[in-house]
C-alpha cells in the first residue's frame, strides 16, 4: 500500500534539477497509496556515491527538503537513475527513519524502495544478525538491502550480474513486494522485480520501438555470469527469425533503433499508470516473479522460474487515461470531483454495451463463457470493502433474474475459512484497483480448484484483469481518493448488467429486464438531479450531524447495502461512528440504541418493502428518535413530516445506485467541517496490496 515510483535517462540529457522535481511530482500522483512519510534516491556528484532523502508526511515535506540541499540542481547527467517511495506504514511507526528508501549500509552501496510486506523478515534479520550486521530502523524492508549486500560480498567471486543478484536475493524472501533495486556497484542500472504488488514500466523515446513487446529471458546458469567481450561474439544468441541476423541475448529488440544504434530514451517505474501518464502512454506490465534490469537504455525481463505456458513476450500497451482525469480541476478535492464525476462514469460503463432501443446487454468480456456461468450450481462473489457493498448490492437481481444461488464472501474470511469450491461454481471477483492482495489470493485458490474466475475491475492490465479467466472493466476512469465513490456506483451497474446478460435467455424475464434497462437509462440524470441538492445536504452536516458522535443508517432488502456503504464512507473520511443497520434488524438489538439524542437516517424509497420500513419508523419515533429518511420525492406524507433528503424514483434494484450518492455527499461535506484530509483519511490507503 505503498507508492514507487523510477526514473532513468539515457542518452538524454537532463540537470538534477528535472530529475527530482520528475520523482518528487511523481510520488504526489501516487500519494494516495501512501502519505506517511516519502523519500527518493538519487545519483551523486560520482559514480559510486547515492543521495537519499527522506522526510515525514507528505511529499510536500519531502519538496521542500530537496530543495533546502546544498546540492548542484544545475549538474547534468547524459544517464542517470532515480527512485522514490511514498510510504503507508506497515513495519514501524512513520518516521524519517523508517521512511524509504532503505540503505544496505552507510555508504548507500545499496538501496531499496518497496511496497508490500515481507512475512520472513524476521527470520532474514536473526541470520543477518548472526552474521554482525546491525540495523538502523523497525523496517521489514531494511532486512531486504542489507541480504542484497550479504549475498553480493558472499558471491564476488562469481561475478554475478546484478540480475542475477536480485533473482538469488528474491528467492529467500516470502509474502508480497513491488521493489526497485539500486547500487553503486552497478552505476545506471536498475533492477526491477514483483510479486502480488503491481509494478509497471513507462517507455519515452522520439522514435517508434522496433516492436511493441519485449522478449521473456529465460536464461541458463552461465547467464548469470556477466561475459567478456570475447564470450559475447560466439555464445547466447537468440535464434534467426524471417531473415533477421541473430541478435545476442544482452539486446533487447524493442529498443534497438533502425540503425542498430543506441537511442534515447526515458524509462518510468511506477505502482500505478497515474503517476507515468503526464510523460508517456506506452506502458509495460510486470507479471508475478518477473525480474525487469534496465540498463544502457534498453529494459530486459528474466523470470525467477519458467511456469509451464508461460508468456515468453510482455507487450508494450498504450495508456488510454489523460492527465486531466488525475487531475483535481475546479474541485477542492478528489472525491468531490469523483462523486461529481458519477453521471459521465455510469454512462462510460454501459457505453457500447448496453442498446436501450432493442434492450440487449452485450458484455464482450464475457461473451465465451456465458453458457457455462448459465449451468453454475452457484454463483460465489468474493470482495473487500466498498467492492463487497456493490456484490451485497446487486445479490437480490442475481438470484431473481438467473435463478442461480448465489453468496457473498469477504475475501479475508473467505481465505480463512478455506471455503469449499467446486468446478461448477463461477466465483466473481471485485476490485476497483485489481490489485487488492485478499481478493487475489482469494482468485488464486479458486483457480487451482477449477473454478471459472470472473474480474470486475476498474484497471487495464492489473492482476485481477490478467489472471481471471473472463471478466469486465468498469471504465469509470481514474479514481485517486481514497473513498471510493464512482468506482462503487459503476461496479454496481456491471454486476448488474452481468445479470441481466445472463437471463437473456428467460422469456419469462423480459419484461423485467426490460424494466431495468430502462431504469439504466433514467440513471444518469437522476443522479444529477441529486448532485443539484447539494447545498441542501451540506447545510444538514453542517446544522444536524456535524456536532454528533455516532450515527445510525437503516434500510430493507436492496437498501441494506446502501446503509452499510454510506456508513462505511462517513467513518472513513469524517471519523465519525456510523454503523449501517438492517431495519428488520432493528428489534433484535439496535433499537437499544434509539432516542432523542442518536441520529438516524432511515431509507424509505418506495419498493415492495416500504411497508416493512413503515414499521421501523414507527418503531424510532416511538422512542423519541428523530429521523432523517431518504426518500422519493413524490412521498408527500414523509416529506411533509419529517426532515428528508428526496431523491427520484427509480427500479427496485437500481434504487441504491441513486440513494447513495446524497450519503457519499454528507460524508463529504463532514469531513470538511472536521477539517480533516478528505482524500487521505488516517490510517488508510487507496490499493490494498497487503493480506
Amino acid at each position: 500500500m505503498c507508492g514507487i515510483f523510477g526514473y532513468l535517462n539515457y542518452l538524454v540529457e537532463r540537470d538534477r534539477r528535472f530529475i527530482l522535481d520528475t520523482l518528487t511530482n511523481g510520488l504526489s500522483r501516487l500519494e494516495y497509496r501512501g502519505y506517511d512519510s516519502a523519500g527518493l534516491a538519487a545519483d551523486g556528484d560520482s559514480a559510486e556515491e547515492t543521495y537519499i532523502f527522506k522526510q515525514m508526511g507528505k511529499v510536500a515535506a519531502l519538496k521542500k527538503l530537496v530543495n533546502e540541499q546544498q546540492v548542484d540542481f544545475e549538474k547534468t547527467f547524459i544517464s542517470h537513475c532515480g527512485m522514490a517511495h511514498t510510504r503507508w506504514a506497515t513495519h514501524g511507526q512513520p518516521s524519517q527513519l523508517n521512511s524509504h528508501p532503505h540503505r544496505s549500509d552507510p555508504n548507500n552501496e545499496f538501496t531499496i524502495v518497496h511496497n508490500g510486506i515481507i512475512t520472513n523478515y524476521k527470520e532474514i534479520k536473526t541470520l543477518l544478525s548472526k552474521k554482525g550486521i546491525s540495523f538502523e530502523t523497525d523496517t521489514d524492508t531494511e532486512c531486504v538491502a542489507k541480504l542484497t549486500k550479504y549475498v553480493y560480498e558472499t558471491t564476488k567471486d562469481q561475478n554475478l550480474t546484478f540480475t542475477a543478484l536480485v533473482k538469488q536475493v528474491a528467492k529467500e524472501l516470502e509474502g508480497s513486494f513491488a521493489f526497485i533495486f539500486k547500487s553503486v556497484h552497478f552505476p545506471n542500472e536498475v533492477v526491477a522485480t514483483r510479486r502480488g504488488s503491481p509494478l509497471l514500466v513507462g517507455v519515452k523515446t522520439a522514435k517508434k520501438l522496433k516492436v511493441d513487446f519485449v522478449d521473456v529471458e529465460f536464461g541458463s546458469a552461465a547467464d548469470n555470469v556477466t561475459p567478456t567481450p570475447a564470450e559475447a561474439s560466439s555464445t547466447g544468441f537468440l535464434s534467426a527469425e524471417d531473415g533477421h541476423p541473430q541478435l545476442h541475448r544482452s539486446q533487447s529488440r524493442a529498443f534497438l533503433s533502425e540503425d542498430g544504434m543506441p537511442q534515447p530514451i526515458e524509462f518510468f517505474l511506477a505502482s500505478d499508470a497515474a503517476a507515468i501518464v503526464e510523460h508517456t502512454k506506452r506502458v509495460l506490465y510486470l507479471e508475478d516473479d518477473d525480474i525487469a534490469h534496465i540498463a544502457s537504455g534498453e529494459l530486459h525481463i528474466h523470470r525467477l522460474r519458467r511456469d509451464e505456458g508461460a508468456s515468453t513476450t510482455r507487450s508494450i500497451q498504450t495508456l488510454e487515461i489523460e492527465l486531466a482525469e488525475i487531475m483535481k480541476g475546479s474541485f477542492d478535492h478528489f472525491m468531490q470531483k469523483e462523486i461529481y464525476e458519477q453521471p459521465e462514469s455510469v454512462v462510460n460503463t454501459m457505453r457500447g454495451r448496453v442498446n436501450f432501443e432493442k434492450h440487449q446487454v452485450t458484455l464482450g468480456g464475457l461473451r465465451g463463457y456465458l453458457q457455462i456461468m448459465r449451468r453454475a450450481r452457484r454463483i460465489v462473489f468474493i470482495a473487500c470493502g466498498t467492492s463487497y457493498h456493490s456484490c451485497l448490492a446487486t445479490r437480490g437481481i442475481f438470484e431473481e433474474l438467473t435463478e442461480i444461488p448465489a453468496q457473498i464472501e469477504l475475501a479475508s474470511d473467505f481465505l480463512d475459512r478455506r471455503t469449499p469450491i467446486f468446478r461448477d461454481d463461477v466465483c466473481v471477483f471485485v476490485s476497483q484497483s485489481g490489485e487488492t492482495a485478499d481478493t487475489i489470493l482469494a482468485m488464486r485458490y479458486c483457480l487451482e480448484r477449477g473454478a471459472l474466475c470472473v474480474g470486475i475491475t476498474n484497471t487495464v492490465g492489473s492482476s485481477i484483469s490478467r489472471e481471471s479467466h473472463c471478466g469486465v472493466h468498469i471504465n469509470a476512469g481514474p479514481e485517486i481518493g481514497v473513498a471510493s465513490t464512482k468506482a462503487y456506483t459503476s461496479q454496481y451497474i456491471a454486476l448488474v448488467m452481468m445479470a441481466l446478460q445472463l437471463s437473456e435467455d428467460r422469456l419469462s424475464m423480459t419484461e423485467r429486464r426490460n424494466a431495468i434497462i430502462d431504469g439504466l437509462y433514467r440513471l444518469p440524470q437522476q443522479i444529477k438531479q441529486v448532485l443539484n441538492q447539494d447545498s441542501n445536504l451540506q447545510q444538514l452536516a453542517s446544522v444536524t450531524l456535524s456536532k454528533e458522535k455516532s450515527l445510525l443508517l437503516m434500510g430493507r432488502g436492496y437498501q441494506n447495502a446502501t446503509c452499510l456503504e454510506g456508513a462505511l464512507k462517513i467513518k472513513e473520511i469524517s471519523y465519525m461512528h456510523s454503523e449501517g443497520i438492517l431495519a428488520g434488524e432493528l428489534k433484535h438489538g439496535p433499537l437499544a440504541l434509539v432516542d432523542e439524542n442518536m441520529p438516524v437516517i432511515l431509507i424509505m424509497t418506495k419498493d415492495s418493502l416500504y411497508p416493512k420500513v413503515q414499521s421501523a419508523l414507527q418503531q424510532v419515533t416511538a422512542r423519541k428518535g428523530q429521523p432523517i429518511i431518504v426518500c422519493n420525492d413524490d412521498d408527500e406524507d414523509l416529506l411533509k413530516n419529517y426532515k428528508t433528503i428526496s431523491v427520484p424514483q427509480n427500479v427496485d434494484c437500481l434504487q441504491g445506485l441513486v440513494n447513495i450518492v446524497p450519503l457519499q455527499l454528507l460524508s463529504y461535506h463532514l469531513a470538511v467541517i472536521q477539517g480533516v484530509d478528505v482524500d487521505f483519511p488516517r490510517n488508510l490507503a487507496k490499493s490494498v496490496t497487503v493480506e
